[in-house]
């Protein structure tokens, strides 16, 4: 910023003659130099060349007194005096001295000339009352005019100097000071942001490193890495992951490289040696001025091992379908050969040759239906007849005949919780799961060892489900099976329950076995864990849901229906051709008048117009079209309630519910059979009277 030129003065002296002298002298007249310079040009030859000339703005005061009146209202009015010529001698008034004292009170940057004599103040005397000042000048009496003049100019531009290096003094100042507070105020919001990222730092539940750039030497991590890691704090700071041989493996980007890292996968190792995967986050900051590293170390280990899970749950799932599929056409293959053959070896007039051939055939057809009765376990489509159990008594029932089942070699333990609360199953499907899991964990100890069977009464919580899918929260009984034998590598475990997996020699095994355990638990609403390793024996975790019900007796079907004639009228309802013509010969062949239908909603025509003639109903529970075995015959017997019904499949999953209770012997016919079978059940549906003792349990 430039000050505009101040040339105004001020005269103190008390003789109006001084101040006409001034006046003279500062102000003079432009004309005469003007008309000179012009004849001095004619005369000489010379060109005139115009000189500017500093103009001075001259006010008089007369006093001391009126002086320090201007001064002051030269200030507060902002157009200040530049030069003061002040007489020292003004009676009857102030001095010139006393004069200035009060001027420079007003305005201390006015510049002063003393016009004094010889016999005035001696300048020792006046230095004492005014000070040693670059202000101040003596001028002595008499002066010259040119001296005037030159004190003028000088000091007046000496004023405009000061008061522009003063205001540039000023400026530059209040430019530091507000360079320093924004400095203050930026290193208070960078402590704050330093205390801010600290505490985000600290407190963060996913694991942070600061890491030096070159040596990855640690300058700092948090509470989640320490956990993760196993190391404390002490451990880690100020070593590099060399010197502590810890393992952070990642392709870390080279030093000029600024791009930041996004969820790299890495694997870190802990204290106890055991490898973390992780995914690896990095940003490079710069603390005290020097450049860091920010890694996010964030720990998925969990995750990658719920996924897997989830994975194999699904495979079990889909496996299931495929085998509950499979099973399903194949139970009407065998249903087929099981009846043809069946039937011919009722029939008189065959060689001894030809009915060997008829019995191996029904041999392997009945060996080919156990194989279908495991693949409709695993896939949780065999019918249950649950009721309220003691897992406790079952083993014990069970218990004399493993132990001839193991033999000799073989050391068998039972350990019984205590109370052990029941469970709702059903019970030949829980001899199978012991059965199997014993005889599996037999066959792994070909040497000898020792099997525990063990049950007991545990309370899940959310947090004990974590790591296990298909747990969930509540009240479980568990039964686990312990052996010291050879245990599996993971690649095998993971394998285990899938239909046919094994690893006996050939003929040894079917691979159904562990896939029949798996199925009877999913069924009951449970789950299996196993824990295993390579040398040290296994452990398989059978988890059945605890039940609130009552024990109850098993209860029979009783039907107090009249007698049927001879002759009776059974309609047969069957989607597959060659099952319904086996069907209807072995009826013929056992004097039945037969009806069929290929589905529901054919079986519903033959019904309008034969519903008084028939006996029984004798239907697949799949079929189809739009009414299955069950719908079918929910419609019949609201019609005819004194129907009998006898319900046939290779599988069914959603009918098997609380809508009607399947007794295989009684109601219901599972596929294959035989045709023996088929008219022997036939025959105590129609003559209930006949029947002398309860229906036989499910066979699997």
């Amino acid at each position: 910023m430039n000050l505009p030129t101040n040339n105004r003065i001020l005269l103190v002296d008390d003789n109006p003659a001084i101040h006409e002298d001034f006046r003279k002298i500062l102000l003079g007249t432009t004309k005469p130099s003007t008309e000179l310079d012009a004849m001095e040009s004619v005369l000489f030859g010379t060109p005139h060349v115009p000189v500017n000339v500093a103009t001075f703005e001259l006010e008089s005061a007369y006093q001391g007194k009126e002086a320090l009146e201007k001064v002051t209202k030269s200030v507060k009015d902002g157009n200040r005096f530049a030069l003061a010529f002040v007489d020292v001698r003004m009676p009857p008034g102030w001095d010139g001295v006393e004069t200035i004292e009060r001027l420079w009170q007003v305005d201390s940057s006015l510049q002063v000339v003393v016009c004094t004599a010889y016999s005035d103040y001696s300048w020792e005397k006046m230095t004492v009352r005014l000070g040693v000042n670059d202000n101040l000048v003596i001028l002595k009496k008499p002066f010259d005019n040119i001296e005037v003049l030159q004190l003028a100019h000088a000091l007046t531009k000496k004023w405009y100097v000061t008061e522009q290096a003063s205001v540039r003094l000023e400026t530059m100042d209040k430019m530091v000071q507000e360079r320093t507070k924004a400095l203050e105020d930026s290193n208070a919001e960078l402590r704050r942001s330093e205390e801010r990222f600290g505490k985000a730092f600290r407190a963060s539940p996913i694991p942070f490193v600061i890491q030096t750039p070159r040596e990855n030497r640690f300058i700092d991590v948090n509470d989640a890495f320490l956990q993760m890691t196993g190391y404390t704090r002490e451990e880690l700071i100020g070593h590099t992951p060399l010197e502590l041989r810890f393992c952070l493996d990642y392709n870390q980007p080279a030093a000029s490289d600024e791009k930041p890292l996004h969820h790299v996968e890495a694997q870190v190792s802990t204290k106890s040696g055991e490898l973390r995967n992780t995914l690896v986050s990095l940003e490079r900051i710069t603390i005290s001025g020097e450049p860091h590293l920010l890694l996010m170390v964030l720990d998925i280990s969990e995750r990658l091992n719920l996924e897997a899970q989830l994975r194999q749950a699904q495979k079990m799932e889909a496996i299931g379908q495929l085998a509950a599929g499979v099973a399903h056409d194949f139970n009407n293959l065998l249903t087929i050969i099981q009846g043809h053959a069946s039937l011919q070896l009722t029939l008189p007039g065959h060689d001894e040759d030809a009915v060997d051939s008829l019995q191996q055939i029904a041999l392997a057809s009945e060996r080919a239906a156990d194989l279908t009765r495991q693949l409709l376990a695993f896939s949780r489509r065999q019918v249950m007849r649950p009721r309220v159990l003691s897992l406790n008594t079952l083993i014990r029932d069970l218990t004399s005949m493993l132990r001839r089942l193991m033999g000799e070699h073989i050391e068998l333990c039972c350990a019984f919780g205590e109370e052990l609360p029941p469970i709702w199953a059903d019970q030949t499907g829980l001899e199978q799961v012991l059965m199997n899991l014993t005889l599996n964990a037999r066959d792994a100890m070909p040497k000898g060892g020792r099997i525990t069977i063990k049950t007991s009464e545990v309370e899940l919580t959310i947090a004990d489900t974590e790591k296990n899918p298909e747990a969930r929260p509540g009240d479980f009984t568990v039964l686990s099976v312990i052996d010291t034998g050879t245990g599996m590598d993971e690649a095998t475990r993971s394998r285990i329950f899938e239909p046919f997996f094994t690893t006996k020699e050939t003929h040894k095994g079917t691979g159904m076995g562990l896939a029949t355990v798996y199925g009877i638990t999913k069924q009951h609403d449970g789950w299996i864990e196993v824990s295993t390793a390579v040398g040290k024996g296994s452990e398989f975790r059978v988890y059945f849901p605890v039940t609130e019900r009552l024990a109850e007796p098993l209860e029979t079907d009783h039907h107090d229906t009249a007698p049927v004639s001879a002759e009776s009228t059974i309609l047969i309802v069957e989607d597959d051709e060659a099952v319904r013509s086996l069907v209807r010969e072995v009826l013929d062949h056992s004097g039945y008048r037969v009806l069929e239908a290929e589905h529901g909603d054919a079986a519903l025509e033959v019904w309008k117009e034969h519903s008084h003639e028939i006996d029984l109903l004798l239907t697949d529970m799949v079929m189809p079209g739009s009414v299955n075995g069950l719908e079918l015959s929910q419609r019949l017997l609201a019609e005819q309630p004194d129907l009998k019904v006898i319900y046939t499949s290779g599988y069914s999953a959603e009918l098997f519910g609380s809508d009607v209770r399947l007794e295989d012997g009684r109601n219901y016919l599972p596929k294959p059979y035989l045709s023996a079978k088929l008219t022997n059940i036939l025959h105590r549906a129609l003559h209930p009277e006949e029947e002398k003792q309860p229906a036989a349990q499910t066979e699997f």
